[in-house]
């Protein structure tokens, strides 16, 4: 029967790169976990998920191993995942009687047909009675708000941890789409190799992270601001101090951002020109952690001639997608890319 009863609730899940988020129908989101799992390698059991899980990656001895089982937005290890999402949906389970529940879970636009399985695996292993797919900007433009079943054109920007998902939605159907490997891991990546490269200075990914959100900006600042940090020297090895400023940071990840801003434009480039036209009138609308770096939204109007939004709790877009759509499953129900139950 798995981890459930058999009554069932109606749950929404964002299954991405970085983090997990849970909302369940009438309640909102109700979890908000890292996407990291350590696991006891003699014996294969769950040390820890989620924020105790992310605190350990670095820092775990021989015999425990931190993972990060979603890359670039799909299950890299489906048995960590696994692990994972019943680790959290028991949280979950025992705050809230969720019996044996419906699933919305949203996935990346370009999911093959093996990963939409492994994910569906995943849940039925947690004990679901039923799981709907929903790609993941179009989840998110729910989230923002948009009406995707307007014939008028919608662009959404969704910035994840392991991919930036843009799409052109109308009437429901994704017209056009772009989906790369660049996103806020990548934009860690590239802060903590730029530091190692121009300044001789190592630093672990979750420092990178702080740094992107403390002073990452995708333009220069008109007053640059700085922040203090510990790592090592990469010749000595010995601990050291650094003063590192937002021009160094927007230096480092300028190709990251240019990729980004490139898949816009390219998603632009095959749009029919009155969607086009639509999106000129309404907007670009940016969603995902990599909308709140300064100025990507400023950035991207420069370069498109299009003006562009953040959208209201951009973190939250693609669980308040699911959310929503589990209010009037019937009327989503059509964009979802699957249905499958047991």
């Amino acid at each position: 029967m798995g981890l459930f009863g058999m009554a069932g609730k109606d749950i929404g899940v964002d299954l991405g790169t970085a983090n997990v988020l849970v909302t369940i129908k009438g309640k909102g989101i109700v979890l908000r976990e890292p996407s990291v799992v350590a696991v006891n390698k003699l014996n294969g059991e769950i040390v820890a998920t989620g924020q105790d899980a992310k605190e350990m990656l670095g820092r775990t001895p021989e015999n425990i191993k931190a993972i990060k089982p979603m890359m670039n937005g799909a299950i890299a290890d489906l048995n960590a995942t696994s692990m994972m999402i019943k680790n959290m949906m028991h949280k979950v389970s025992k705050e809230y009687n969720v019996g044996k529940p419906r699933f919305v879970v949203g996935v990346p636009s370009g999911i093959t047909e093996v990963e939409e399985r492994a994910v569906e695996e995943a849940f039925f292993q947690c004990g679901a009675r039923e799981i709907n797919l929903i790609s993941e900007p179009v989840a998110s433009a729910i989230g923002a708000g948009l009406n995707i079943f307007s014939t008028s054109g919608k662009m959404i920007v969704d910035i994840g941890g392991g991919t930036t998902e843009v799409a052109v939605i109308s009437y429901g159907e994704i017209v056009s789409s772009t989906s790369i490997k660049v996103a806020g891991n990548a934009i860690d990546k590239a802060i903590a190799d730029y530091l190692k490269r121009t300044q001789k200075f190592n630093i672990g990914l979750s420092t990178a992270e702080y740094l992107k959100i403390q002073i990452g900006c995708a333009k220069p600042l008109v007053a640059d601001i700085t922040e203090e940090i510990k790592g090592s020297n990469t010749e000595t090895g010995l601990p050291m101090s650094l003063v590192i400023s937002s021009k160094q940071i927007n230096e480092a990840i300028q190709d990251c951002i240019n990729e980004i801003v490139e898949a816009v434009i390219n998603t632009l480039a095959v749009t029919p020109p009155d969607l086009v036209s639509d999106i000129m009138e309404n907007g670009i609308y940016l969603a995902g952690g990599g909308a709140l770096i300064r100025n990507i939204d400023n950035l991207i109007a420069e370069k498109t001639g299009v003006q562009t939004f953040i959208a209201d709790e951009p973190l939250d877009c693609v669980a308040i997608g699911t959310g929503k759509s589990l209010e009037n499953i019937q009327k989503y129900r059509k964009v979802f890319l699957n249905n499958k139950s047991r």
